[in-house]
């Protein structure tokens, strides 16, 4: 967690390029209704474990260890959504994808980023539906 901390503070030094918009799980059945990009960073291990939105992309941000390799991620990133189109970003909980949906916004430069607060947990708590992770 003290990774994902001092993450952010490093990212909160960059001047603001747009807006990182934290949604709940009615804004983000709304926007997967209109077909936004969803993108799942938890681990192959968490998705087996809870199952996934229909839909996702699955890019592991951070691994198991914590570790994590920016340049290589943001390339596969852009191979999934151009940084001229919204994004969301879900994690288990929301914490992992707070740092990385700032560093979308403010180093890489993608305009729209969601970053859904909660998590998976609060989707599933909701009775969401999911899928089976692949």
């Amino acid at each position: 967690m003290k990774k994902h901390f001092i993450i952010l503070c490093w990212l909160l030094s960059f001047p603001v390029m747009a807006e990182v918009k934290d949604i709940d799980n009615n804004t983000l059945q709304s926007l997967l209704k209109e077909k936004v990009t969803i993108v799942d960073i938890r681990t192959s291990e968490e998705w087996k474990e809870t199952g996934i939105i229909e839909g996702s992309y699955l890019l592991t941000f951070f691994d198991k260890n914590g570790r994590y390799n920016i340049e290589k991620w943001v390339k596969d990133l852009e191979q999934i959504v151009k940084k001229d189109q919204p994004v969301i970003l879900i994690c288990r909980t929301g914490n992992r994808t707070l740092p990385v949906s700032d560093l979308l916004d403010k180093k890489v430069g993608y305009q729209t980023v969601y970053n859904v607060k909660k998590g998976i947990m609060n989707w599933i708590k909701a009775a969401k539906p999911i899928v089976k992770a692949p």
